[in-house]
């Protein structure tokens, strides 16, 4: 009877601690959660300037992340700089930038991603997201251009996948693009210029980079 009794307490212990812990747990998630909101409603999205480049390492900490020479950046910062996006969180802390341009002629004519990347410390919070509807938003807006392009490594399904759910579609495949060791997918999203999205339709061969009509 004692023993049966205490075996009671003990399973009771047992349930009144794992509620306890399951308390915790949803507490920590729920501070979190708050954390990342605070940081998102702290966060300001601005012109990428030259004083950005002293101080956007922590981004660009990415492996998959193209790192390019000075006189890259400040060509794209001087000839397209509507197209140059820094997302700043507390403490003047580059927590993602955006570069882009625009190119082509007639129904080429087209807004091009060169490069988006985030953070590490500051991923989840949709700040591609938002960066990438900036560059849109240009295109559409102040050039009136027929679609939106990158250039996306072929074994990078986590950002193929994240592009694809804002809407942009696999257009082509382009063999040994990266480095000639790595193929690549043209990704591409229609702008309300292309009103029959024509621009959109993928091709069925791949190309090699020498036929791309811009890079």
């Amino acid at each position: 009877m004692a023993k049966n009794l205490c075996n009671m307490l003990f399973i009771e212990d047992d349930i009144v601690w794992g509620a306890v812990f399951k308390y915790i747990r949803q507490k920590e998630r729920s501070v979190r959660h708050r954390a990342r909101q605070c940081k998102v409603l702290m966060t300001t999205i601005r012109r990428f300037t030259c004083d950005d480049l002293f101080n956007f390492n922590n981004v660009n900490l990415d492996v998959l992340t193209e790192t390019y020479n000075l006189p890259f950046y400040l060509l794209y910062l001087a000839r397209w700089p509507e197209y140059c996006q820094v997302a700043e969180g507390p403490g003047q802390q580059i927590m993602a930038y955006i570069l882009g341009k625009a190119e082509g002629k007639g129904e080429l004519w087209h807004g091009h991603v060169t490069a988006v990347t985030v953070a590490p410390d500051f991923r989840r919070q949709h700040l591609a997201q938002k960066l990438m509807h900036i560059l849109e938003h240009v295109t559409d807006k102040v050039h009136n251009a027929y679609f939106v392009d990158l250039f996306v490594r072929k074994s990078n399904s986590l950002a193929i996948g994240m592009y694809q759910k804002f809407g942009y579609v696999k257009y082509r495949e382009v063999l040994g693009y990266y480095s000639g060791s790595e193929n690549a997918y043209d990704m591409r999203k229609a702008m309300p210029r292309d009103k029959l999205r024509k621009s959109v339709i993928p091709l069925k061969r791949p190309v090699k980079p020498e036929e791309l009509e811009f890079d």
